[in-house]
């Protein structure tokens, strides 16, 4: 699956394709004014002194500073503001709708249903490629900032206040979303992946995530699930089909298919799935993961086994 950079200049979604445009053209509406102002600014310092005539101040005040710019700003005052507009009607009859609330630095993400038709994941959002899908955010604890930038424009979460965003994916791939608003010590490790796949790729994940979560059935892994039930990492995550139902940490639910650790701190794969087990401190400062390192060799080789093979 293709990976792509945060960029609002490299659209792949309608709303995206709208912010990026408007972006262009503000480029282009402060371009122009700094080209005039310059441009004036060299024709009186160049002219010959000569052939120079005394101008009137009002006409320089009239002239260079109400119409130049009032000019080219109001122009760019009512594109931005159908821009917005378009922004807010174009996708009136969502398809699907996914629950993103932000925390001190995660994600987590629901999709509604009805019984074992809702499940959880966290740092992680798939969604189907050109279907309109309503993002409903809100947060836990402080202001975040929800932005893919190369989906659509970002968006507050403010606690007590439900926000949504509208958006449609217009292409496959792998796309990396960020908070945008300062939350504390680990903002910048507060990102998130979006996975953009086909609409049965869509499907076949969906059903496949409503289902009890299964792993690797071998020694190694069995220890490491007991590992995990006996040594309080039940109290904050959560497994599907499994005694663990904590609220305070990500569902670990088919950890296997994420691709990142702790939101994005990390890439995901064992070394680091171990690592972060050990000493999440010393990756992620002030997070609520405490570190491990009482766990000897055999037992971390153990919970791995087991979670990487969470599916």
């Amino acid at each position: 699956m293709e990976r792509f950079g945060q960029s609002v200049l490299h659209p792949a979604g309608a709303e995206a394709d709208t912010v990026a445009m408007l972006w262009w053209i503000m480029l282009a509406g402060s371009a122009l004014v700094t080209a005039l102002v310059l441009g004036l600014v060299l024709y009186v310092a160049l002219r010959d002194p000569s052939r120079r005539r005394p101008v009137s101040g009002r006409w320089l005040i009239v002239a260079g500073g109400v119409v130049l710019p009032v000019v080219p700003l109001t122009s760019l005052l009512f594109y931005s503001l159908d821009a917005t507009a378009r922004l807010r009607t174009a996708a009136a009859e969502p398809a699907l709708t996914v629950e993103v609330q932000g925390h001190r630095w995660w994600w987590e993400v629901r999709y509604p249903g009805e019984g074992m038709a809702a499940f959880t994941t966290a740092n992680h959002i798939q969604l189907p490629v050109d279907t309109t899908v309503r993002l409903r955010l809100t947060s836990q604890d402080v202001i975040h900032s929800f932005w893919v930038p190369n989906l659509a424009g970002k968006l507050d979460l403010i606690p007590g206040v439900p926000a949504e965003i509208i958006l449609r994916p217009t292409r496959t791939g792998l796309f990396r979303g960020q908070c945008a608003e300062y939350c504390g010590a680990q903002h910048a490790n507060m990102a998130l992946h979006v996975e953009v796949v086909t609409a049965d790729a869509f499907d076949a994940w969906r059903t496949r995530s409503q289902q009890p979560a299964t792993f690797a059935d071998e020694p190694l892994a069995r220890r490491g699930e007991a590992l995990f039930h006996s040594s309080g990492c039940v109290a904050c995550h959560t497994i599907h089909g499994s005694p663990a139902h904590g609220r305070v940490g990500p569902d670990l639910t088919r950890l296997r298919e994420r691709h990142a650790l702790a939101a994005g701190t990390l890439p995901a794969n064992r070394a680091h799935l171990s690592a972060w087990i050990v000493d999440a401190q010393h990756f992620k400062p002030g997070s609520l993961m405490p570190s491990f390192t009482g766990f000897s060799g055999a037992d971390i080789r153990a919970l791995v086994a087991y979670l990487e093979g969470l599916q």
